[in-house]
């Protein structure tokens, strides 16, 4: 197929980026688009640049030391990305190309005043928008200049920020090409840019217009301040006028000028309301042709309004599909499990069948749509104060969206179901009587799980092919009878209850705050605590044996596990690992998610974390520890029930008291185990998948075993079935996933597409300090460790973890360190619970901790108060 140098707009449709790049394709489909102006030009395709390229022998060995250099390397790569800019501007654009160029200027008008303009094959993208990473240049005049400044777009492919953007993104130099867009020049009025959306709040309905004087470069680089107008269903529902003192005009010759702006109009809008109106109507049409919020750059002209350009808002977090147009408000489930990073398909579809509750899907993550719940007044009350109780953001950002009187329209508390024919429904069964405080309750509930799980492993041993798949549907059900256990949720309730009682009531008597910290310490029955200090077990085994303790500290193969045998005491150290990976072996970060790797699949994920136990630890700190904590959480019920005796009705205050902490001692420590249930089935599910999966692969049907998990479990089930997948979709999803990890999810998700992070209204937060949700009491000083892989955690004595979520698979952590912060969590979610437990100081939902907080910086963790003062 002979090479195609140029294309005119009219002939380019948004399928068309690899010959003409993002914008070209952007800008030849909005030129379809029936009453959208687009200014006439046409595009100097990719297989120019490819030609022109490949005329300079020059660039390989620069682009081999470009993809070589170390990316902190920030002097490397200016000096090399500055040597490729200039030898491309100093080449002469081939002959062939020149006429093709030169050619369709004229069709255009020789001498017409143009925008010269970048497009890349990897901008306005879905996945990275490349916004200003490469340049634009506006009013070139004649054939020469726009060669010229096509050489300078090309050029400009290699700027440090682009080079920087792409190493940032993984997309190799190489893969992407440059078209360049020359259009007739417009020149406006006013110009500015139109987000179909708000880039804030990331609500669909409500549009924001940013508008200035003269050519839109005064607001693209802070010039100016623009005028900003908020449309919301025709109508502009807030303005603010800024003034104006600068504008960037077009020269009768060629380029552009800043101008100041006359004082009389410096402070009159640049639009009028009704035509920030239109500009928005004008908006929804180009949003519906590309399907997704647009960021459009647009010129005001005395014939209307002209379209310069549209991409992709690629910021904002999608929105749950509903069958329906009514109002909905979602919470984030990621946020209740401690897992908020976006999940693979199969493991959304995998959460999603094995869930008690119907959930809904965005941006990788899952969510519950609670409106009927928030509609009802006694449904709402429950629901609020139960949110508020695990994380008060969550609460409050429920509030505020209630606040809008429109939103949520109020529904009556749901009558009886009327029975038979009409007849009166029967009345509803009684409540259950509540559960007695009974350890053999517990120690039954974790047995009956213990035989499911010995039964799923031995059953699912023979399944293969699409009989795998119809056992997986039983399987699934009898996951869900055992979390619906009669006894379970009571058990769960009752340790949450008795917990909220103690806080409750001995601040009211006794004026102490979190009382239940001290008093759950070393609590029985803990899985995730147990897991813990386990592994100080293990390090104890491989501390006696230095021989083992060096081999460790150059460990990154997986099988590392086979070489320690070789060595003195390595059979020893082999066996304990090996035993703590039978136990917690299918654990990970991120663990709902079927697809990540488990440590039993990674095992030297857990090799740092013993290395710190044996640097930071002596032998038997395992049960050191945890007996210190039991007879310190002994020692407070005794000094909380004799004060309590002390008061008026203290007896009776004192029973009270009693009754509940034996109560909370008794339940709390189980709150973990159904988590620890659902992991250890999800784990024995997925060895059987990718088992299939390998299947598929030495059948040529996947390419590779992983690929299974960019299908949904239907999906997977059909390729079994059929023997075919479509490679397609995989690669889509592979690039959707990548997309949707960039995104942070919001606590709670309404169907207009806000993000509603909710705030903590406090007075009692020193100025200067992050505020948080209390979870563990106590205060600490120390060194931040700002971990956001477990894998990468180096800590010692005394440090303070820093990190974005706590899922049970960072209590290993637990152990060696003074306190915890995280940007995500609530009173009753794991890390809270194991932090209590092991009596670490401990505030959450710290909103941008990991951000605000340096790593090595000193902090203070005011675990009794709720929140984090940041030392000089």
């Amino acid at each position: 197929m002979s090479e195609q140098y140029v294309s005119a707009l009219q002939e380019i449709d948004r399928s068309q980026v690899a010959l003409v790049g993002g914008k070209g394709a952007h800008l030849g489909e909005l030129s379809r688009i029936e009453g959208v102006r687009v200014p006439d030009g046409f595009c100097v395709t990719t297989d120019a640049f490819r030609r022109f390229m490949a005329a300079g022998p020059w660039i390989d060995g620069r682009l081999d030391r470009l993809a070589d250099a170390d990316p902190d390397d920030r002097e490397a790569i200016r000096t090399l990305s500055a040597e490729i800019r200039r030898a491309i501007e100093e080449i002469a654009v081939p002959d062939d190309i020149a006429g093709a160029i030169t050619g369709a200027l004229a069709r255009l008008g020789e001498q017409e005043a143009c925008a010269v303009r970048s497009s890349a094959t990897a901008e306005d993208l879905p996945s990275a928008s490349f916004a200003g990473q490469q340049d634009t240049y506006l009013n070139v005049v004649g054939p020469v200049e726009i060669l010229r400044h096509v050489r300078r777009c090309w050029a400009s492919l290699f700027t440090e920020r682009a080079v920087t953007y792409r190493r940032r993104n993984g997309i190799d130099h190489r893969a992407v090409h440059m078209a360049v867009v020359v259009q007739k020049m417009v020149f406006p009025q006013a110009s500015g840019i139109l987000f179909t959306a708000d880039p804030v709040t990331g609500n669909r309905r409500v549009a924001t217009v940013d508008a200035g004087f003269g050519l839109g470069e005064a607001l693209v680089s802070g010039l100016v301040n623009p005028d900003v107008f908020k449309v919301r269903d025709g109508e502009v529902v807030s303005r603010t006028i800024a003034v104006k003192q600068r504008a960037v005009l077009a020269l009768p010759d060629g380029g552009t000028q800043e101008t100041a702006v006359d004082a009389a109009r410096q402070e009159q809008p640049a639009l009028t309301d009704a035509q920030a109106v239109e500009l928005v109507r004008l908006g929804r049409v180009v949003e519906d042709r590309f399907g997704r919020p647009q960021d459009i750059e647009w010129c005001l002209t005395d014939d209307g309004f002209h379209i310069v350009q549209s991409r992709p808002i690629t910021t904002l977090f999608p929105v749950p599909a509903s069958a329906d147009r009514e109002n909905h408000i979602y919470v984030s489930v990621g946020h209740q499990q401690m897992m908020t990073d976006a999940m693979k398909p199969l493991g959304l579809s995998t959460w999603r069948r094995t869930a008690m509750v119907p959930m809904a899907e965005a941006g990788g993550r899952l969510f519950v749509d609670v409106t009927r719940r928030l509609a009802a007044p006694a449904s709402r009350a429950a629901l609020l104060d139960l949110m508020g109780k695990g994380d008060p953001l969550v609460r409050d950002a429920l509030e505020s969206v209630l606040d809008r009187d429109d939103f949520v329209l109020p529904l009556p508390d749901a009558p009886p179901e009327a029975g038979p024919n009409g007849s009166p429904a029967p009345a509803p069964a009684p409540a259950p009587a509540p559960i007695e405080t009974d350890p053999a309750i517990v120690t039954g509930l974790i047995e009956r799980s213990k035989a499911s799980v010995a039964a799923l492993e031995r059953d699912i041993r023979t399944k293969s092919g699409p009989e795998l798949f119809d056992f997986l549907r039983e399987a699934f059900v009898e996951h869900k009878r055992v979390l619906a256990d009669p006894q379970n949720l009571p058990v769960i309730m009752a340790g949450m209850e008795a917990t909220w009682w103690l806080n409750e009531k001995l601040h009211e008597w006794l004026g102490e705050k979190n009382a239940a910290d001290t008093l759950t310490l070393s609590a029985p029955d803990n899985i995730t605590s147990e897991m813990g200090l386990a592994l100080l077990d293990v390090a104890d085994v491989v501390r006696a044996r230095p021989e083992v303790v060096e081999f460790l500290q150059g460990v990154e193969d997986e099988g590392f596990l086979d070489e320690l045998p070789k060595l003195p005491g390595g059979t020893e150290a082999r066996d304990a690992i090996e035993a703590y990976l039978d136990r917690y072996g299918m654990r990970c970060v991120g663990e709902i998610d079927i697809t990540r790797p488990r440590w039993r699949e990674r095992p030297t994920t857990l090799v740092p974390v013993i290395l710190d136990n044996v640097r930071n630890f002596g032998p038997g700190a395992a049960r050191r520890r945890f007996e210190e904590g039991r007879l310190k959480a002994e020692r407070k019920e005794q000094e909380v029930l004799s004060r309590l005796r002390t008061l008026p009705d203290g007896e009776r205050k004192a029973e009270e008291t009693k009754r509940m902490i034996d109560r909370v001692r008794t339940f709390i420590g189980y709150r973990e185990y159904p988590k620890y249930n659902i992991i250890s089935r999800y784990f024995v599910y997925k060895q059987a998948l990718t088992a299939e999966a390998e299947r598929l692969v030495r059948a040529g049907v996947l390419a590779e075993r992983d690929d299974c998990f960019y299908l949904t479990l239907e999906e997977f089930e059909a390729a079994v079935r059929s023997n075919e997948v479509d490679h397609r979709l995989v690669e889509e999803r592979k690039e959707t996933f990548r997309t949707y990890q960039a995104l942070t999810p919001p606590r709670v998700l309404t169907s207009d597409g806000e993000a509603v992070s909710g705030a903590y209204r406090r007075d009692d937060v020193p100025d200067g300090s992050l505020a948080g949700l209390a979870v563990s009491a106590g205060t600490v000083e120390g060194r931040a460790r700002v971990v956001l892989d477990m894998a990468d955690a180096d800590l010692e004595a005394g440090d303070i973890l820093v990190t974005s979520f706590t899922d049970p698979s960072w209590s290993p952590l637990f152990v060696g360190i003074a306190g915890l912060v995280t940007e995500v969590g609530g009173l009753m979610t794991h890390g809270a619970v194991v932090a209590r437990e092991y009596g670490l100081p401990a505030v959450v939902g710290v909103e941008g901790a990991t951000r605000l907080i340096r790593d090595g910086q000193r902090i203070r963790v005011h675990g009794t108060d709720g929140y984090v003062e940041i030392l000089s």
